[in-house]
């Protein structure tokens, strides 16, 4: 039988280190306890004077102090909620956008396409979007990623000046690819393309994606919060907004991304149900501003040779619609006031259906109150969600509200990621934006909100199909759960300032 070889003593150094350890352990484990706790106190001071709710300094100030070792470092990702430097960056370069904004107004007034909102939430949205409903749109309801995607190739195919491409997921799949032979053929035919990604959401796209779009004539840049921002590894704001433009008159806006799992391939969340939306006319083009703007802070240019003349649109649409543009550099919590706008002007009807539900506390009251002055209010979630944190935390709100006389769904037929809200019969708001404080307060998103009798209707129906699609919620359904189940929703909903 073979001798096993003797043990390899440690190296000199390491020894000398590992018994300094031994002697020293009980004092070094105390320092670095002692660093750490004053490190979170030090932290919740910022949390306390920065963060913009009231709910989220609590939470923050409480997990920095009871739990500094995993909460020091979360906070420094992502609980910064303070997004200055962008905000400076728009300010100081308003006048840059100065004569687009005139040209605008110029084609609204001259073509006679202001709408006067006669609803009581137009006048609010108008206000919080600084910009004017249109008149003279045509819109289309797209359901789902095949008919979203079909929809996007033939506007792409039929591109004769450019095309302005953002998306928060782009992915390097089947779909991706597709994608990218369709802009890089544009391209080669002398059409120009812009294609804006966010870098935390395309974290997984390979480099040899973008150099290959890059490569054949594409511009593409990332949207980066740390740019400029001096917080390296910051990584709580995003740009959440899903955009293509063509030629200035032809628009989508809405809840997909591009990747495989929009078309049902995903193991585990399929099907997807998703919702987008088509506009051709003067929403369109006003829908050019929010993508000039992010372009702006991601290249360092404002997109040239933009086709801003808003014109009828040449497919003889009668919508009234809206671009609502929010995100963190706004001077007020622009998203979150939308749909409390649009909650408190409801009166016979508010349906909801959204990825993550997770409102603060005025939205809950704004809701309760709806429904006791009779409006039909509903809200619909995925009963399987992408994010834990939010499913559970879902289950307590849900809970609360039901109680009140709201009617609550859990769609259970895949995955329910759409963005899509009803108000009475005629005003439907379809964008990339959640009911959660990340769409509130943390993400630039876009809506659409789009004032017309036979597109909601065209919505009601679809919401119709969404809700015999999913089992109704019962009033104190979360008190039948088991008590773990229970705590751990809790305490989710405790950590909802934060998510």
């Amino acid at each position: 039988m073979e001798s096993e070889a003797p043990e390899k003593p440690p190296a000199p150094r390491f020894n000398r280190i590992r018994v300094y350890y031994r002697l020293h352990r009980k004092r070094l484990i105390a320092s670095f306890v002692l660093l750490a706790h004053v490190a979170g106190a030090l932290t919740s001071v910022e949390a306390i004077m920065l963060t913009r709710t009231p709910q989220g300094a609590i939470a923050w100030a409480i997990s920095l102090n009871l739990f500094p070792y995993g909460a020091v470092p979360a906070y420094w990702l992502f609980g910064h909620t303070e997004f200055e430097k962008y905000n400076t960056v728009r300010e100081l370069n308003e006048e840059k956008f100065a004569p687009i904004r005139e040209t605008i107004g110029e084609s609204i007034s001259s073509q006679n396409l202001r709408a006067e909102p006669d609803h009581p939430i137009g006048k609010m949205l108008v206000a919080l979007a600084d910009l004017s409903f249109t008149k003279d749109n045509h819109v289309e309801l797209l359901i789902d990623g095949r008919q979203t995607y079909d929809a996007m190739y033939a506007a792409i195919d039929g591109a004769e000046k450019y095309i302005l491409f953002q998306t928060y997921i782009l992915r390097d799949d089947a779909t991706g690819q597709r994608f990218a032979e369709k802009l890089i053929a544009k391209a080669k035919q002398g059409v120009k393309v812009k294609v804006l990604y966010d870098e935390i959401g395309s974290l997984s796209l390979s480099d040899s994606f973008t150099k290959r779009l890059a490569g054949n004539g594409i511009e593409i840049a990332s949207f980066s919060t740390n740019r400029s921002d001096g917080r390296k590894y910051q990584l709580n704001f995003r740009n959440h907004r899903k955009i293509v433009i063509v030629d200035g008159h032809t628009a989508f806006t809405g809840g997909l991304n591009i990747g495989d799992e929009y078309l049902g391939k995903d193991p585990e969340l399929s099907p997807w149900r998703d919702t987008h939306m088509r506009v051709s006319g003067p929403a369109a083009t006003m829908l050019q501003l929010p993508f000039a703007e992010d372009w702006y802070w991601a290249a360092g240019e404002i997109p040239e040779d933009l086709d801003w003349t808003l014109k009828p649109s040449a497919e003889g649409g009668q919508a009234t619609v809206l671009c609502l543009p929010t995100g963190p550099a706004d001077r007020r919590d622009t998203c979150g006031l939308f749909f409390l706008a649009a909650i408190n002007s409801a009166q016979k009807r508010l349906w909801i259906a959204t990825a993550y539900f997770v409102p603060d506390e005025q939205i809950i009251s704004a809701l309760k109150l709806a429904a006791l002055r009779g409006v039909d209010v509903r809200i619909i979630v995925p009963d399987v969600n992408d994010s834990v944190l939010v499913d559970y935390s879902s289950y307590s709100y849900l809970d609360e509200i039901a109680v009140k006389g709201i009617r609550t769904f859990r769609y259970n037929k895949g995955f329910l990621h759409e963005k899509v809200m009803l108000v009475d019969d005629n005003i439907s708001c379809i964008g990339s934006a959640n009911m959660d404080n990340r769409s509130f307060r943390l993400n630039f998103e876009a809506v659409l909100a789009v004032k017309d009798a036979a597109f909601a209707k065209e919505t009601e129906k679809m919401l119709e199909e969404d809700f015999s699609n999913s089992t109704e919620t019962k009033a104190k359904a979360l008190a039948a759960k088991p008590f773990l189940f229970r705590l751990t929703s809790k305490i989710s909903r405790l950590l909802a300032p934060i998510q």
